[in-house]
């Protein structure tokens, strides 16, 4: 894995959203889905609203890798899962009420214990 470009994670930190996918068993990218996302301390994190169940966060655990896009920036990315007891959730947590605090009703479930359980730090692959 590699750090982020700065001005990448920039483009990529501060748009609305980001374009997901993951790899399939053949290499091939799946379909992308719009995502909310934050950056912080330098790393990229998504988050499933809906928990570990949810279709997109199955698949990018599972294949570990893909590619987001977002703001004319894209990466070939690793995901990592974060422990649900890591200390960097409470940051997440501000990042997205912050960002998204003018979705208040769409934001709560991000910020959930749920939520948390399902939260990935997305890497630029080597």
């Amino acid at each position: 894995m590699t750090d982020w470009d700065p001005s990448d994670l920039d483009r990529i930190g501060t748009a609305e959203e980001l374009r997901i996918s993951s790899h399939r068993v053949d290499g091939s990218l799946r379909p992308a889905i719009p995502i909310w996302h934050v950056a912080v301390d330098g790393a990229l994190y998504v988050r499933s609203a809906y928990g570990p169940g949810n279709g997109w966060f199955r698949r990018a655990t599972q294949a570990g890798t893909g590619r987001v896009e977002a703001d004319g920036a894209g990466a070939d990315v690793a995901f990592e899962r974060l422990a649900d007891d890591d200390a960097r959730h409470a940051a997440l947590d501000a990042a997205f009420a912050e960002k998204y605090a003018r979705f208040p009703s769409y934001v709560a479930p991000l910020l959930t214990e749920e939520a948390r359980t399902a939260t990935l730090r997305v890497m630029p692959a080597a």
